[in-house]
């Protein structure tokens, strides 16, 4: 246990009180003092003198003694604080906020976009699929039942033949165009189909962010992992509002937490290539959701959608923070699961 009592050693002993309470180390050679929570002092053993450095008792016992002990047995100990959660960076004044190389102007706003109308889902699905005459005897992985046999789909009824099939022209994967059909129509209806077995995304794929505004400049600051550039911050900002009818309760009111946001990114040539392909993502709406937060269970509220962002500044303690040498290319391969890449990345909008 913790209370008060005594450490004896072949080289020395040492007292302590509950809770790292005042208390007196020595060895053979030597003696150290703490106070509650922090050790002051140094403890040397046969093998030489060591310093341990102040550091912050952890728990009941804290760091102190795992240094004390190392110590009084001759090892090494290289003792610190524990570091602090950073979420932000200094006070940065206007004069010091700069625009981003190669993207014009430093915010733009999301408004509700309208499906557009005119095609229905056959039609719109016609441009994805070639006909299967002889299909595969295997499931359909929409509704599980055989592709040889009618679709098991079992809602509302699509204008298509039951037992048609059909295959993606580019993933090669073959389905009930029956259950394509149903799918589309229970999705966002923009004009897009998502392969739901390997993901790949035919047409422009959207989303339902609702109405905000995302800012960006450069602040004269640099990120852990990152000393040799400047920092590209990213504040997003979204209202509480109304669902509408591409949401999953229409009409009922959604919360947003936690607005304005602040994300971060190096200020490198890699670092603007994520942001110009984040204002893509930001103009398809998405950047954001409305769903239930994996956090707190709060449902109709506004929650990240499978991009991830950097929102601790100076630290990495929450893995939302720097140094991560791998969040850049991560977060490319997540925008390229939404469909946005250089290649199918719409121009920039001024």
């Amino acid at each position: 246990s913790l209370g008060a009592g005594t450490v004896e050693s072949v080289t020395g002993r040492g007292l302590w009180s509950r809770s790292l309470g005042a208390g007196t180390v020595e060895s053979v050679t030597g003696r150290g003092l703490w106070s509650p929570g922090h050790w002051v002092g140094t403890v040397e053993s046969l093998l030489g003198a060591g310093t341990v450095e102040p550091v912050t008792g952890g728990g009941d016992c804290g760091a102190g003694i795992t240094g004390i002990l190392m110590s009084a047995a001759g090892l090494p100990v290289c003792l610190t604080r524990p570091p602090k959660l950073v979420l932000h960076p200094p006070p940065v004044s206007k004069s010091e906020i700069k625009s981003i190389p190669g993207v014009s102007n430093t915010s733009r706003k999301t408004t509700k976009k309208q499906a557009k109308k005119g095609k229905t889902p056959e039609e719109v699905l016609k441009k994805y699929l070639q006909k299967v005459r002889h299909p595969p005897d295997e499931d359909c992985t929409i509704c599980m039942e055989r592709l040889t046999a009618p679709s098991g789909y079992k809602g509302p009824q699509p204008t298509v033949k039951p037992d048609l099939v059909g295959k993606l022209s580019r993933c090669g994967h073959v389905y009930h165009v029956y259950c394509l059909v149903a799918m589309y129509n229970n999705g966002n209806k923009d004009g897009s189909l998502q392969c739901p077995t390997c993901k790949t995304i035919y047409g422009v794929k959207t989303g339902t962010q609702p109405p905000g505004k995302m800012e960006y400049h450069v602040i004269p600051h640099s990120l852990p992992g990152h000393p040799d550039c400047r920092t590209i911050r990213i504040i997003y900002s979204i209202p509480p509002g109304i669902q509408g009818p591409e949401h999953p309760n229409p009409g009922k009111s959604f919360s947003a937490r936690g607005f304005p946001r602040h994300c971060y990114l190096p200020d490198s040539e890699k670092g603007r290539k994520v942001l110009k392909l984040l204002l893509v993502a930001w103009d398809r709406r998405l950047i954001f959701a409305i769903g239930t937060s994996s956090t707190t269970g709060e449902s109709d509220t506004v929650i990240w959608n499978e991009v991830h962002h950097k929102t601790e500044f100076g630290s990495n303690l929450t893995g939302h923070g720097y140094p991560d040498a791998n969040y850049l290319d991560n977060v490319l391969a997540e925008l390229a699961a939404q469909g946005i890449s250089e290649d199918s990345a719409a121009p920039e909008k001024d």
